[in-house]
């Protein structure tokens, strides 16, 4: 019988049970807008994924909300940056909480499609990133919303847009909502988001010698596997050239207080395929970043023992621009969500320069 992998191995979120709570019912019969309220007051317990990551909400007002989480180590790459779609995970809360604000009681919403433009990476220096999200449209069965993502120094980091579905939540069972556990970690168990980080982040010497491809390949056989991705249990199952195929547990830790994984971590594991699936045709010493993402959300996800497998191909690769596809499908097959996105590639550039698209942009436009 093989050994067992270590515990230090393992992705954090398989390590122990999630905590956090599901609302119970008394917290439906409530309109979006007191629910939002009562959340930000601590009189309802804090699901799974706030307790992981600390994104919470930080402000609340009819049509707009906002969300902060704490600019964890764990939330970086091979690179020391942050993945694009960590800006991802940040807005799709205020994006969806600004439209429930205008919901009447018992009517809930899913996230139909996402979509995001990237300005600069966070990183740690970031200290806080804060999404600030408020309604453009609604309807009695449509939101769209919009959200500005900002660092703790008031830098603009990127610009979203959602469309939320409404319609009111089915008849449950008395006890299908029901606390699991106590939402505030005693201070002898601390928020895994406040834990120190594990995996490997790499210096410019590594960057300047390793094609992407090789890089790919050692994160695959598990010889490479940067914060985030050890943090979220993302591991390389596929890589050939352009493509890319990365697996995540769908954990009760990736879980709303409603129950079902949050929007924000599909995203998340999208990009992360994309970003992968870019950084195999690349030579060494290149820097790249995304330049947008749009995600559509197919069907509701819910936590179960088994993976949600995201499979990325790079269908254009030109000199300057990449374009990725992404499907990320579960345990049963179907098809839960879709991504497209842009990728700036930047020939000779080393990562100890951060990649600021805004400046690349208006670079490269300029030049002859």
């Amino acid at each position: 019988m093989p050994e067992s992998a270590p515990a230090t191995a393992l992705p954090f979120i398989s390590r122990e049970p999630a905590r956090g709570a599901q609302w119970d019912s008394t917290a439906l019969q409530m309109s979006g807008l007191e629910i939002m309220r009562a959340q930000l007051e601590g009189r309802l317990p804090e699901p799974p994924i706030t307790v992981l990551t600390g994104l919470r909400v930080s402000d609340v007002s009819l049509g707009k909300t906002t969300f902060a989480m704490p600019a964890s180590p764990w939330w970086q790459t091979g690179a020391g940056v942050f993945l694009a779609g960590t800006l991802a995970f940040v807005a799709d809360a205020p994006l969806g909480c600004a439209i429930l604000t205008g919901a009447p009681a018992g009517v809930g919403l899913a996230t139909s499609e996402l979509s995001i433009s990237f300005l600069r990476p966070g990183t740690i220096r970031s200290q806080v990133l804060i999404g600030r999200g408020s309604i453009i449209h609604a309807t009695r069965s449509l939101g769209l919303s919009e959200a500005y993502v900002e660092d703790g120094r008031g830098r603009l980091l990127a610009h979203a847009t959602s469309r939320c579905v409404l319609a009111p939540i089915p008849p449950m069972a008395p006890d299908r909502l029901t606390p699991e556990r106590p939402s505030v970690a005693s201070s002898s168990d601390p928020a895994p988001y406040l834990m120190p980080a594990e995996g490997e982040v790499e210096g410019q010497g590594f960057w300047d010698s390793t094609p992407g491809i090789e890089v790919m390949r050692r994160y695959v056989s598990g010889g490479f596997v940067p914060p985030v991705f050890r943090f979220f249990g993302m591991r390389g199952v596929a890589v050939s050239d352009g493509e890319m195929t990365i697996a995540m547990p769908a954990s009760p830790w990736l879980t709303t207080a409603l129950g079902v994984i949050y929007g924000g971590a599909l995203a998340l594991l999208a990009d992360a395929a994309i970003t992968t699936a870019t950084a195999t045709t690349l030579p060494p010493a290149t820097a790249f970043s995304p330049l947008d993402l749009k995600v559509n959300f197919l069907r509701p996800v819910v936590p179960h023992r088994g993976e949600l497998t995201a499979r990325a191909r790079v269908v254009h690769r030109g000199r300057t621009i990449a374009v990725v596809t992404c499907e990320i499908i579960n345990a049963e097959r179907k098809t839960v969500a879709m991504a497209t996105a842009s990728v700036l590639i930047l020939p000779g550039r080393p990562w100890d320069r951060p990649v600021y698209v805004e400046d690349e942009v208006t670079s490269t436009a300029a030049s002859p």
